[in-house]
């Protein structure tokens, strides 16, 4: 493992997300205020998802064949455009206009840095490196909204979007500057593969499947807890960024559940992350207070970090055969159809059955995509604990 150029890869990524978790919470709070119906605060949400959705695909295929920095560079300047562009919005219809712009910008840097991560990462230790990789990334998405929270009550919500353009500026130097290109993995059939050729694999379709359904929940966590926590429990700012924070120690469990992926069964963790997931955001709207919805997201992080690394470690292992570009990004596409299609799919549920709706669905979705990964991704023995 080339230490320095992890280092640099994770840095810049915690830099971005602190900079995304800083403002992304609040966005449904800024477009409710706009006079935004359910739906459109579900567009809002979903503009960035459907942005990934439409240039994903080509831009991982073309990171295998030219190079994962400089689409690094332009997705960190162009995430730096768009996080001014939203003190500019006058409307719902400009914050969506902004959030597929934004969207762009980020096709070009998340996907592409789980990449140059892969590329980098020694066989037998996937789940180890991409667990570190995700404790760091989701730190960053966590610590954010408390950031943001304070930042909103104390100044206003302009100010979070000024602090999120300086950190990609940072995150866009730092990656200029002190990040090396380095020799990229070449697939095994890299001669005989389209763009989306990893979708042959039972394995990719299982993961793809869990990743897309696990974006529902996530949808819904982003785009309508900041909503459920503000209009039915009447909680400020600060303490709608503290809850949201609350992922960022959950998170850190993933520098530990990585390494479980590597040792034991990564079907099981999977599978059993998704139900723990499920559970708790049944019993999310069930919440009385700031401590009960705290304890409750608390534990769908815990479920979320004890199945991401296993789920990486096999699009990693996926992506040694069939390009570790366009692996992780349809890796990535997965989570963002499910980002994309929830918060729209779910602002219509709200609109229709009320707001704690959204979660009762999610968790059905959720249901669905853990049963599909059953089906796809099979050992030869279920009774064994460990894959080796």
């Amino acid at each position: 493992m080339n230490k320095r150029a992890f280092i640099v890869i994770s840095g810049t990524m915690f830099v971005s997300m602190l900079g995304m978790g800083i403002v992304t919470p609040f966005i449904p709070i800024y477009a409710d205020q706009m006079g935004a119906s359910a739906l459109e605060v579900g567009l809002v949400q979903a503009g960035f998802s459907i942005s990934m959705i439409f240039t994903l695909l080509f831009i991982g295929r073309m990171s295998d064949r030219f190079g994962r920095k400089v689409f690094l560079c332009i997705g960190l300047a162009l995430l730096s455009i768009a996080s001014l562009a939203f003190i500019w919005a006058e409307n719902p219809a400009q914050l969506i206009i902004t959030r597929l712009f934004q969207g762009l910008g980020a096709s070009m840097h998340l996907p592409i840095a789980q990449s140059y991560l892969g590329d980098i990462t020694p066989e037998g230790d996937e789940g180890k490196w991409m667990g570190y990789f995700n404790a760091v990334m989701f730190s960053g998405m966590g610590m954010g909204p408390l950031i943001g929270g304070v930042l909103t009550d104390v100044f206003s919500i302009s100010t979070t979007f000024i602090v999120m353009a300086v950190l990609n500026i940072i995150g866009f130097v730092i990656t200029l500057t002190l990040l090396r290109e380095m020799a990229r993995r070449k697939a095994s059939r890299e001669g005989e593969l389209s763009v989306i050729a990893p979708m042959r694999s039972r394995v990719m379709r299982g993961v793809f499947t869990f990743r897309m359904t696990t974006g529902f929940g996530t949808s819904a966590l982003m785009a309508f807890l900041p909503l459920f926590a503000d209009r039915m429990l009447a909680l400020s700012a600060s303490l709608i960024g503290l809850l949201l924070a609350a992922r960022t120690p959950v998170s850190i469990l993933q520098s530990y559940t990585g390494r479980l992926a590597d040792r034991y069964n990564r079907r099981l963790l999977v599978v059993f992350s998704g139900a723990v997931s499920m559970v708790f955001l049944l019993v999310l709207p069930w919440s009385t207070g700031f401590w009960t919805l705290l304890v409750f997201y608390m534990f769908v992080g815990i479920g979320q970090s004890l199945g991401m690394p296993a789920s990486n470690a096999y699009v990693v292992e996926e992506g040694r055969e069939y390009g570790m570009g366009a692996c992780m990004t349809l890796f990535m596409l997965a989570m963002q159809i499910g980002n994309g299609i929830g918060p729209v799919l779910l602002g219509e549920i709200a609109d229709i059955f009320g707001l704690v709706s959204v979660f009762y669905s999610a968790a059905g979705f959720l249901l669905l995509g853990v049963l599909i990964f059953i089906l796809m991704v099979r050992k030869p023995s279920l009774n064994m604990l460990y894959n080796r």
